[in-house]
Order: C-alpha cells, then structure tokens, then sequence
C-alpha cells in the first residue's frame, strides 16, 4: 500500500486576514435588560425592553427580543471584546456605575 504525502498546513504569514462584513440581511434591536445562561456546549444571551415605567415597583415585566446562542469559545470572545469597549467607553465618558451588587441571575423556566 502506498503511503500518501502528509498535507501540510499553509503558512500563516504577514497579516491576518481581512474580514469583510456584510450587513445586507442585519437587523436591528433595542435592549436595557440581558441576561445569560449557559451548558456545556453552549451559552445564550437573552435581549429585553423593560416595560416597567414606574420607579420603585417590586415586580418587572420584560418582552424578549431576542436570543442569541453562542459556542462558549464565541462567548469568551465577546465577553473580552466587550470589556475593551465598556473600558474604552468610561475612558472617554467616566465610570459607569450599575448601581447594583453582581449576583447570579434567576433561572427562567
């Protein structure tokens, strides 16, 4: 039997590859609530409009958007993407400050 030649991998030189995006079929969304959860194989992002107009209301009702699932390996690439955006974002226009203590969030069902 003949042995086949080992392929080899194309040498990555100079700079990386361009990306070209294209928004042709891009929608657009409004969100002030998020909230995630994650398996092993997956993490999902979960967009929402607070319909709650009154301060001080012990119960909010938020309508769902959107869901985004993401490979936990794209879910590390936007949570250090979107660390260097919030960083760059206070740099410019000061602390943001959320006003609450982070805390795990509530199972949805």
């Amino acid at each position: 039997m003949a042995k086949e030649p080992e392929a080899k991998a194309p040498e990555i030189t100079g700079a990386p590859p361009k990306v070209k995006w294209d928004d042709t079929n891009m929608k657009t969304s409004y969100a002030n609530v998020v909230n995630a959860s994650s398996t092993r194989e997956e993490v999902t992002l979960l967009f929402g409009t607070n319909q709650t107009w009154h301060a001080g209301q012990r119960e909010f009702n938020v309508l769902l958007s959107d869901r985004i699932i993401l490979s936990p390996f794209a879910a590390k690439r936007l949570t250090l993407l979107l660390g260097a955006v919030v960083a760059e974002y206070e740099k410019r226009f000061g602390a943001l400050n959320i006003g609450v203590e982070a805390r795990p969030p509530e199972r949805v069902s």
